[in-house]
């Protein structure tokens, strides 16, 4: 596995991917991080997001919503509430689930009680948008 990284994605539900890889990128609720093999060893929190591993020249994507990730020299972990890889992902629900939370929060305020969990379903359905456009 030299020059390697093992790159494992879990939900509560499922393993959803677990590869050797060249490269990982992931949203960090402080901004995206990248890994090559060797990275300095740290622990993040995720927010919603793509994660983008890289085998070789081909690229690869999927959709995560909230967790954490470890990143140690040759491996990353990532635990997340939900992950979908870009060919698993239901592209009629996502755009469902993106019209109809736009639609909620043209009609909510900021100090709305539900307003961060309706903005938290659109960032999430966008995430999925975007990540199924870029499926291999």
């Amino acid at each position: 596995m030299k020059g390697k990284i093992l790159l494992e994605v879990a939900t509560p539900e499922r393993m959803v991917l677990s590869e050797e890889v060249d490269e990982v990128t992931a949203p960090g609720v402080e901004g995206e991080f990248g890994v090559l093999p060797g990275h300095i060893p740290f622990i993040t929190t995720l927010k919603i997001g793509e994660i983008m591993y890289r085998q070789g020249s081909l690229k690869r994507y999927m959709a995560v919503t909230w967790g954490f990730a470890e990143v140690l020299q040759d491996k990353v972990t990532i635990l997340s509430e939900a992950a979908q890889l870009a060919d698993e992902i239901d592209i009629a629900s996502a755009m469902a689930e993106k019209e109809r939370a736009e639609a909620q929060l043209r009609k909510m305020g900021v100090a709305d009680k539900d307003y961060w969990t309706v903005k938290g379903s659109l960032d999430k359905a966008i995430t999925e948008v975007v990540v199924y456009g870029k499926k291999s």
